[in-house]
């Protein structure tokens, strides 16, 4: 069955799934550390009072079955282990059908995962990491050589990626058509990183060929995919290139580092392909029938994607088999961010003291340098972001955060980078403000040091008491 394999794409499928298995073992172990105090029995998003409310056939996962703390800890530290396991190349060590059960493992602790995880799972690149660890499955040990509908399933999830992003800010905000955007976007994206200061004060010109050159690589190069040798490996090298230039420029968790996974598995690397027989028959059955369902399924986010209504980031099955992608339809021209505090004063004034909660990655403190945690997912400070946009983005769970920092509960905590509190002194009373942030000029910058400049705008939550934290900022 030559027609079936790939044996080119020998190196590719081992350095495509030894990437894969780093960007599963980054998301666990965002899981297994963070879980507590967001989602689990005593979280602000509890697991038990969701599936409590939604059905398996709506949410597939383990939990559904039975919920601990423990055990989800059991499950997302199994997760990591696989992960482990697979970037030693554990698989290739086992018989062809034992290989893909390993591959397949992992894919179903994280989709157990996400199903329950709500808001805080509500992110493009969960699905994202989903879809293409199934396909993953299929791309067999070295008993067989590479399928070759496998190594394009796995490009046509990278076009889906691309293509459906470059449309999402056509048809979004006309900063991107006008080549604008990135006047405003380092400034204002979710979590900056380390080098975004700089990035956001590049001459006004190098942005508009930045814009440019984002419409050309997502709207053009992802086209060459599908075009014979050489010209697909340049067009992934050209992807690739584009989304490390993102990672240096702000902290947006693995979806970067996903995207460049996913332009690996186009790539072909030089190697001489060691003779395996053919593809078992039911390998082959397998492969294609899974590939035909997949096909089948991609008819939603192809017409989400060419409709003039288009959204992003929406998965169409409740396995995440087939998703659609697109992030930055539109671009804030402002910066706005939620600075908690907390009072010990009996009595709350405006002269009290309050201490301000820092955060690991949300700019807090203007003196303080924004930090590189990408891939590492700072869920919390993500939805803190939303939550500076609109209340509405915080309702389900900002007053549940609060209730647990007042009660200086040691999980909440963990997310946070200081508390103001000692442990066996919780504050009496949290309030929340929103400032105006904008970074500095040079001039500043040199004077001071700081990075961000900001300016209080008005009460996001009043003092608040733990008999008074039902109520919603």
């Amino acid at each position: 069955m030559e027609w079936f394999t790939a044996p080119d794409y020998w190196l590719t499928r081992l350095v495509f799934q030894r990437a894969l298995a780093v960007v599963y073992l980054v998301a666990f172990l965002t899981a297994a550390l963070q879980f507590r105090a967001l989602i689990g029995a005593r979280g602000m998003l509890p697991v038990p009072r969701f599936t409590a409310n939604v059905p398996f056939k709506r949410a597939p996962s383990l939990f559904q079955l039975h919920y601990s703390d423990r055990f989800f800890a059991g499950c997302a530290w199994a997760g990591c282990a696989v992960a482990a396991a697979l970037l030693a190349g554990v698989d290739a060590m086992l018989p062809l059908w034992a290989g893909m059960l390993l591959w397949l493992l992992p894919w179903l602790l994280y989709l157990s995962i996400v199903n329950v995880g709500q808001t805080w799972y509500s992110f493009g690149w969960e699905s994202l990491l989903l879809e293409v660890g199934f396909v993953a499955v299929l791309l067999g040990n070295d008993e067989v050589a590479p399928p070759v509908v496998v190594v394009f399933l796995l490009r046509w999830i990278l076009f889906r990626v691309e293509f459906g992003a470059g449309l999402i800010k056509l048809r979004g905000d006309a900063c991107w058509r006008k080549l604008t955007c990135l006047d405003y976007h380092h400034e204002t994206q979710p979590m900056p990183g380390p080098l975004s200061w700089f990035f956001h004060r590049l001459p006004r010109p190098l942005h508009r060929v930045e814009v440019a050159a984002n419409h050309v690589t997502q709207l053009v190069v992802p086209v060459l995919l599908f075009t014979p040798q050489p010209v697909a490996t340049a067009a992934a090298a050209l992807m690739i290139v584009t989304q490390l230039w993102l990672v240096l420029s702000g902290n947006f968790s693995w979806l970067n580092w996903i995207t460049i996974v996913l332009a690996l598995s186009a790539i072909r690397f030089p190697a001489d392909p060691p003779s395996v027989p053919a593809a078992p028959l039911w390998y082959v059955v397998v492969v294609l029938a899974v590939a035909a369902l997949i096909v089948f399924l991609s008819y939603r986010p192809v017409a989400n994607m060419v409709s003039r209504r288009q959204v992003m980031n929406r998965s169409f099955d409740p396995l995440h088999l087939v998703n659609t992608y697109g992030a930055f339809g539109s671009v804030s021209r402002v910066r706005y961010e939620v600075v908690v505090e907390g009072t010990a004063d009996a009595v709350p004034r405006e002269d009290s003291d309050w201490r301000e909660y820092e955060f690991k990655g949300k700019p807090g403190d203007p003196g303080r340098w924004p930090r590189q945690f990408a891939p590492y997912h700072l869920r919390l400070d993500w939805l803190m972001w939303f939550a500076a946009l609109s209340p509405a983005y915080a309702g389900s769970w900002f007053g549940a955060l609060v209730e647990r920092l007042l009660e200086n509960d040691r999980d909440t905590l963990k997310l946070l980078r200081r508390s103001p509190f000692p442990p066996d002194e919780p504050p009496r009373f949290v309030r929340a403000r929103l400032f105006r942030y904008r970074y500095t000029t040079w001039r500043e910058l040199r004077e001071t040091g700081a990075c961000w400049d900001r300016t209080y705008v008005r009460e996001y939550l009043p003092p608040t008491r733990l008999a008074d934290t039902a109520r919603s900022p």
